[in-house]
């Protein structure tokens, strides 16, 4: 499915919000002038069907061999397992850290050393917690295949960080066709459009 077909879905929605006159501050204390809520895309069928279609349809072509499918807490969880299911394959899933208490998992679910996994992300931002979550499955000698996500911020930390660590990865749509599409639909304009061009090129430091 086209990248700009997606980005529609999540703007039609509000799982992805436009607001450069007045930025939002994520966890991270970063401004930026968009937000992104894939948790919002589980309340629409047609739209998670979408997502769902796209990932199938990847892991058909570029992971066929997948022997599970593992998704991350905690806003993947629903998206990967309902990938399982259509795919008929064991689901897993991978929390930011081991539980504190009971057997201190950090990986729920059935797995076995060696088999080959794909792993399902709603959202890549700077990428760090995605490839923990690989990291913690390569620990558990699995065989990562590949990560596939709903949304990136196409940002060149992220993209780094994941050939630094061999890890192949993907998205259903990206920050290029989100704005591209924004503006064709009239979500924002041609000026706000330049706005959210600057904001991408260093996301630390802008409205500050």
């Amino acid at each position: 499915m086209d990248s700009k077909v997606i980005a529609n879905k999540l703007l039609q929605i509000n799982a992805i919000k436009l607001n450069p006159a007045n930025p939002f501050t994520w966890a991270s204390g970063w401004k930026s002038p968009i937000y992104c809520d894939n948790r919002k895309t589980l309340s629409y069928p047609e739209v998670r069907n979408a997502i769902c279609d796209g990932f199938v349809k990847a892991i058909k072509e570029k992971y066929p061999q997948a022997e599970v499918i593992a998704g991350v807490a905690t806003g993947a969880i629903a998206h990967g397992m309902l990938v399982a299911d259509r795919l008929n394959l064991p689901f897993i899933y991978v929390r930011s850290a081991p539980k504190s208490h009971g057997l201190a998992n950090q990986i729920e679910g059935d797995y076995k050393p060696g088999q080959k996994v794909v792993v399902i992300e709603d959202l890549i931002s700077t990428g760090m917690s995605s490839l923990a979550a690989v990291e913690a499955l390569c620990d558990v000698e699995c065989q990562v295949l590949g990560l596939l996500a709903i949304f990136s911020y196409q940002f060149d930390q992220a993209s780094n960080s994941f050939t630094k660590a061999g890890v192949e990865f993907s998205t259903l749509s990206n920050y290029n066709a989100l704005i591209e599409t924004a503006l064709e639909q009239g979500y924002v304009s041609s000026a706000e459009l330049e706005l959210l061009k600057t904001w991408r090129q260093n996301p630390e430091e802008w409205g500050r």
